[in-house]
């Protein structure tokens, strides 16, 4: 569905946007090129206006219900590109009914902001210059530590996120993997080397044997 995008260099991050966290597979959203973490909504093609000043999550629930069935170009900007493209997307509520156990939004998600299920998107309202200021680099990984076992790569792999959301304080990883102790942290981990975003599932625990909860050096 990504065919015949326009985009527009825009080096100047929007002032406010709807941060795109997750895309629920099945959904209308895993059949266009938006990209977790790094895309953010900022409006919707055929209204100028909006391009230029945020759009909120009420605003766009009222557009994505208002096009349901029918071709929508949402405005999204890119923080690795510094673009903004369109992308055309068909709202419809086909795919949750055949996945009933489906969700878009994550409940555990901090100030989420609650989107409809026609787009099978997860987002929330911020400041796209400060959204991803705080990912943490994987430096080193322990031989038999619980981040070996997940598949962390050194230096190729950045943790930019987790099931509850982005980091948005430098101490709010290490208190993430403080609260889930012996219980599975499911984290976002961007490739440098590959330019891909996958989950992975973290243990952290004490009796791997070795130095810290995760055997992992961060940067």
């Amino acid at each position: 569905m990504g065919a015949g995008q326009s985009t527009v260099s825009d080096a100047q991050p929007p002032g406010r946007a709807l941060h795109i966290l997750r895309v629920t597979p099945s959904s209308p959203a895993s059949q266009t090129d938006i990209e977790p973490f790094f895309d953010f909504v900022i409006g919707f093609e055929g209204d100028s206006a909006v391009a230029r000043k945020a759009v909120d999550a009420a605003g766009l629930e009222k557009i994505v219900e208002s096009h349901e069935g029918k071709l929508l170009n949402l405005l999204v900007w890119n923080s690795k590109r510094q673009e903004t493209r369109a992308v055309p997307i068909v709202p419809s509520r086909e795919w949750a009914i055949q996945s009933p156990t489906s969700s878009s939004v994550n409940p555990r998600e901090p100030d989420s902001e609650r989107q409809p299920s026609l787009l099978g998107l997860s987002m929330r309202m911020c400041e796209p210059g400060f959204a991803i200021d705080n990912v943490w680099h994987v430096l080193d990984v322990l031989e038999g530590s619980p981040a070996e076992s997940a598949g962390l790569v050194p230096y190729g792999d950045w943790i930019i996120g987790w099931s509850g959301g982005v980091l948005s304080a430098e101490g709010d990883f290490y208190d993430v993997v403080e609260s889930h102790v012996d219980k599975p942290l499911r984290v976002y981990v961007y490739s440098y080397d590959f330019d891909t975003i996958r989950e992975v599932v973290l243990v952290p625990n004490r009796q791997w044997g070795g130095e810290g909860l995760l055997g992992c050096v961060f940067g």
